[in-house]
């Protein structure tokens, strides 16, 4: 697939308008519905969540311009000799181009699906891929890729030229969005199913991550010709930058790789940092993140975890002991009401059996018999109000039910006669 010289665009045109060019552009119909069947073949006829291959249908993902561009080829390979070939000459790149794109895209979307940078990068890159096959069905693009390897400056022993940044930037596109797509692929399956191991897979997978991202960027910039001996002076300053400047940044980093690995916390715990509780749902390489029953989220840098104080309520056991203040009058059987209250609070949803709930008359009050209800539960990431709530009703049925006075403050005013 060359670029065309102007004399061979012009033909190329001039067979676009002839008669022929409508048996090119059924074969090319066939061949679009071939890879449209294929696919929705393999996909099959249920429901399946959008992946890189298939998208959230048929044709948005990256199957169908893989399967066209195939069928595509067999197509013109079959035309070849007996027609004059104009529509697969434009397809063809068009094919190619669309190709790079979805992959791309689909790429970026299971990697970052929440980040709004890569829409940005998703559109820069569509753009750069149309504008690419239009210059280079035109012929233009070689000129300007001549034009650019004359721009040229020395960086010591090396020298570098435009066009060696801008295929070097293509390739590093290509070779980082494969690594992700690696990437991606194999965290879902280290994360598939894990339960109490969850946060050494997503350790795995965070390291996996940054290793195959290391990779593909080293053969990315040895693809680009640049000598990769060069690089150690920049590593070298890159290790005092790190020393000085990114010591947070660095120290955030480790401090991620040594949480998931000590386990101290762990995905789903319910902890308190710096006096915001909340339950972990991710624990990322920087940070990690911590949701409150009330739904908002911090993003605390790990380096806190390791040097503060943590406050972790299901370290060693998700039990979580919980307890509610009643008062009843002077002079109430506690001997008979005390077991009542047990049994009553046992049977509240979420309330434990093991350990059974305990009574307690904690106070002599100024206006009655102040008792102390604790219980456990196990499911604190669930709220730990609604199910006091819950006790609290229970046992306002039950005084209500046994007659319990609930005392109210009250006062005895005395006048003395003058």
């Amino acid at each position: 697939m060359n670029p065309l010289s102007p004399d061979e665009l012009g033909r190329l045109f001039d067979s676009l308008l002839k008669p022929t060019a409508l048996i090119e552009l059924a074969m090319l119909g066939g061949c679009l519905a071939a890879a449209w069947l294929v696919v929705r073949l393999l996909r099959g006829a249920l429901p399946r969540p959008a992946s890189v291959w298939f998208g959230k249908g048929v044709v948005d993902g990256v199957l169908f311009p893989v399967f066209a561009l195939v069928f595509a080829v067999a197509g013109r390979a079959l035309l070849v000799g007996h027609l004059p070939i104009a529509v697969f000459k434009l397809v063809m790149p068009v094919l190619a181009s669309l190709l790079a794109i979805r992959l791309t895209v689909r790429v970026l979307r299971v990697a970052f699906p929440e980040s709004q940078v890569m829409r940005i990068v998703e559109r820069s890159v569509s753009w750069v891929a149309w504008i690419g096959v239009v210059l280079w069905i035109t012929g233009v693009l070689p000129l300007v890729m001549d034009q650019l390897d004359d721009i040229q400056w020395k960086i010591g022993s090396t020298r570098i030229s435009v066009r060696n940044i801008v295929e070097g930037t293509i390739t590093a596109i290509v070779v980082l969005v494969i690594a992700l797509w690696v990437s991606a692929a194999l965290e879902a399956q280290l994360l598939k199913g894990a339960t109490d191991n969850l946060s050494i897979r997503k350790m795995a997978a965070n390291a996996l991550r940054a290793l195959l991202l290391f990779l593909g960027l080293m053969f990315a910039l040895s693809a680009a010709g640049i000598d990769l001996t060069a690089l150690g002076v920049l590593g070298g300053a890159l290790g005092v930058g790190i020393g000085f400047g990114l010591q947070k940044l660095a120290a955030n980093y480790v401090s991620g790789f040594v949480i998931l690995a000590e386990r101290s916390v762990r995905i789903g715990d319910m902890v308190k940092v710096d006096g915001f509780e909340g339950r972990i749902t991710d624990i990322n390489t920087r940070y990690t993140v911590i949701r409150a029953l009330n739904g908002r989220e911090s993003i605390v840098p790990n380096e806190m975890l390791i040097t503060s104080r943590v406050e972790n309520s299901s370290l060693a056991d998700p039990q979580v002991a919980l307890s509610t203040v009643v008062q009843v009058a002077y002079g109430t059987r506690l001997e008979t009401l005390m077991p009542r209250i047990a049994q009553t609070v046992a049977a509240v949803p979420r309330v434990l059996a093991d350990p059974a709930p305990g009574v307690q008359l904690s106070a002599f009050a100024a206006d009655g018999l102040e008792l102390t209800v604790a219980f456990w539960i196990a499911d604190s990431h669930l709220g730990t109000g609604n199910v006091r709530s819950d006790v609290n009703l229970a046992l306002l049925r039950l005084f209500e039910a046994e007659a319990v006075e609930i005392p109210f403050p009250q006062r005895v005013v005395r006048q003395l006669a003058g």
